[in-house]
């Protein structure tokens, strides 16, 4: 589990955060210094628009505010909270839908390694680039041994996938103990922002090259 620091809005006077719904998707939760109702939004998987909940109020809640609680968060991970203490140290409830609960084995995620792998794979505009990841990744699935060993071996997909995504953030991190697990749930995270599948030209590529050693 990741906890992320909320951002300031300018739109109105109010702190936002993004979150995974239990609806499925992401979503941001907007909690206002002058209002004890959160805003909560799901974000579009197709347009990236802010969709409202039926029970957020728009007078207090413009979309506005939503798409720049969106801009804003963008690359964060979600987080699961209960209350949020404001500056002038009022608690606002945070009333989200139910969420499945952690358990023991979630993987603890550090915030300041997942930020260095939004930036490392973030393009010119800002945004987190699934073609820079992806480039990387191939690029030393293609110059590893390990994995043209993997690949004659007729590992899967799957394992080929985890060692090369494992193997790259902790070069990216600088933490050589992260995890099998750890990393693949950063990737579920990096998967939260954009409606495409994150390792889905990895993908691609590793099937391409299992096919070629078959026909070998």
């Amino acid at each position: 589990m990741v906890r992320t620091d909320t951002v300031n809005l300018t739109v109105i006077t109010a702190v936002a955060f993004r979150q995974k719904l239990a609806s499925g998707g992401a979503g941001v939760m907007i909690l206002r210094y002058d209002a004890s109702q959160p805003g909560i939004a799901a974000i579009s998987k197709t347009s990236g628009d802010p969709i409202p909940t039926a029970n957020t109020p728009g007078d207090l809640y413009p979309i506005e505010a939503f798409r720049e609680a969106i801009a804003l968060t963008a690359g964060m991970p979600y987080s699961k909270r209960g209350s949020v203490r404001l500056e002038k140290k009022a608690v606002v409830e945070a009333a989200p839908e139910p969420e499945e609960e952690t358990t023991a084995d979630d993987p603890v995620i550090d915030t300041a390694e997942y930020q260095k792998i939004i930036a490392m794979y973030t393009d010119r505009n800002g945004k987190l680039s699934y073609e820079l990841l992806n480039r990387d990744l191939i690029k030393f699935a293609h110059s590893s041994r390990t994995v043209h060993s993997m690949i004659a071996e007729g590992a899967s997909t799957k394992k080929v996938r985890t060692y090369i995504v494992t193997s790259k953030f902790r070069t990216v991190t600088g933490n050589k103990k992260l995890t099998e697990e750890q990393a693949m749930k950063m990737g579920d995270l990096l998967d939260e922002v954009s409606p495409r599948s994150v390792f889905k030209q990895l993908d691609a590529e590793l099937r391409k090259s299992s096919a070629a050693n078959k026909r070998k």
